[in-house]
């Protein structure tokens, strides 16, 4: 049984000053970047991470002038060497890693009927390899101070297949590739859970489709198949990401949160 605990205030649960975040990616105006707003406005240090040096230096020098600690640093996720110098700053910097979002992800839309080889094995190496890699590299650090957490971010289509019938006929919006990573993210958050517990809790983040100024088309056909009528805004990912961060979420390890608007309740 736990030690019995002088119960927490909400804002001792969801706090995370004096935490150091890494979030991989975040310079655009995906989820990455909910992330590193969740993480930040709720005191965390964090740095992100691209491999254009000037586009995240300037990403995190926007997010500065907004009051939140944010720092840039250059990855390539298909280098140890790069992954190595990342860890190494960090931990040099800073003296601890405490929260690991693996959002960094690579996709080709060609159809599966004639994607190239060399863009297949492009986005295997960034989603899949890329991400066992930094958790691989960051995990020692985790392990030998109080712990850590990592969420890695999934997709819907890693857990249900897509409709290509909102995509049109060539259905290279939705490629089986990109899926298919995403799905083996579920399975690696599982693994890692369990392996790496008790010091190290490790979950999963399924978001459903985000607002980007589609085509109108397909955005009427998406949200008719989204019981909550819509798709995701510029803040709806940022509460589950500061949930599965922080200590709300302490006996909460191995799962899959999905956040999509009802998309796969169907």
């Amino acid at each position: 049984m736990p030690d019995i605990q002088q119960a927490r205030t909400i804002q001792d649960l969801f706090g995370l000053k004096g935490r150091v975040a890494l979030v991989t990616g975040g310079t655009g105006n995906g989820y990455g970047s909910q992330a590193v707003q969740a993480l930040a406005e709720a005191g965390a240090t964090v740095f992100i991470t691209s491999r254009d040096l000037f586009r995240v230096q300037q990403t995190a020098e926007i997010l500065r002038d907004k009051g939140l600690d944010v720092r840039g640093l250059p990855l390539d996720l298909e280098s140890e060497q790069s992954i190595s110098c990342v860890v190494d700053t960090l931990v040099s910097e800073t003296g601890r890693i405490d929260i690991l979002v693996n959002n960094a992800c690579s996709n080709h839309f060609e159809s599966f009927e004639t994607i190239s080889l060399k863009d297949w094995n492009q986005v295997l190496a960034v989603n899949m390899t890329g991400t066992m890699l930094i958790s691989r590299a960051i995990a020692p650090h985790m392990l030998k101070s109080d712990g850590g957490v990592m969420i890695n971010l999934s997709s819907i289509y890693g857990v249900v297949a897509p409709d290509q019938r909102i995509y049109g006929e060539s259905g290279t919006n939705s490629p089986l590739v990109y899926g298919m990573t995403k799905a083996a993210l579920i399975q690696m958050t599982r693994y890692l859970a369990t392996f790496w517990a008790p010091k190290i809790r490790v979950n999963c983040l399924t978001p459903g489709g985000l607002f980007n100024n589609q085509d109108e088309q397909f955005i009427s056909q998406y949200v008719a198949k989204t019981p909550l009528g819509r798709m995701a805004g510029n803040d709806d990912l940022k509460g589950a990401v500061l949930f599965l961060a922080s200590d709300a979420s302490a006996w909460v390890t191995g799962q899959n949160l999905v956040v999509d608007g009802g998309w796969t309740a169907w």
